[in-house]
């Protein structure tokens, strides 16, 4: 069965040279018609969070989301980057930050290569207590309980949690 909703949830703790926490510092912000969560380098997910301008989806594109992340999002998130002079290394094996974008109730999950990625069991994390969380909730745990486990332990991820959800587009 195809799930109504994309859901989402975040820990608060963004972690640099040092532990932050602060309202206005969070991994999971909504954007018009998308929800963006991000991890990795706090550069790149305040960029694509606070800065980007996401595309607009016509009808057309909401038939295969999939093909527009890929073709129209993505090149509008590399140009974005380039334009706000933050510079990637797609060469690299080490991970500069990631991303899980939600549009139309469908979840994306898109790599520091900008590969686009997605999963037929819909369950998706990022960040250090991502593993711990996908595990409670392929365990059956709620969203707030895997969450509640991962800050349990993992000393990069605590509360305040915050949730997010998105229903999902009929597609014609």
């Amino acid at each position: 069965m195809t799930p109504t909703k994309a859901h989402f949830g975040a820990d608060s703790l963004v972690t640099a040279d040092r532990k932050y926490t602060h309202p206005n510092m969070v991994k999971v912000v909504e954007r018009g018609q998308y929800i963006i969560a991000g991890a990795g380098e706090s550069a790149a997910c305040d960029i694509i969070q606070h800065i980007w301008k996401p595309p607009t989806p016509i009808t057309a594109d909401k038939a295969d989301l999939y093909h527009f992340v890929i073709s129209r999002v993505v090149p509008s998130m590399k140009d974005c980057f380039k334009h706000n002079e933050y510079k990637w290394d797609e060469k690299t094996d080490e991970t500069k930050f990631s991303f899980l974008i939600a549009i139309g109730g469908e979840i994306f999950d898109i790599s520091s290569d900008f590969a686009v990625c997605i999963d037929s069991d819909g369950i998706y994390g990022i960040g250090s207590g991502s593993s711990l969380a996908i595990g409670a909730l392929k365990a059956g745990a709620s969203i707030k309980r895997a969450l509640e486990i991962a800050a349990d332990k993992d000393p990069y991820t605590a509360p305040p949690f915050l949730y997010y959800e998105q229903e999902r587009w009929i597609k014609s």
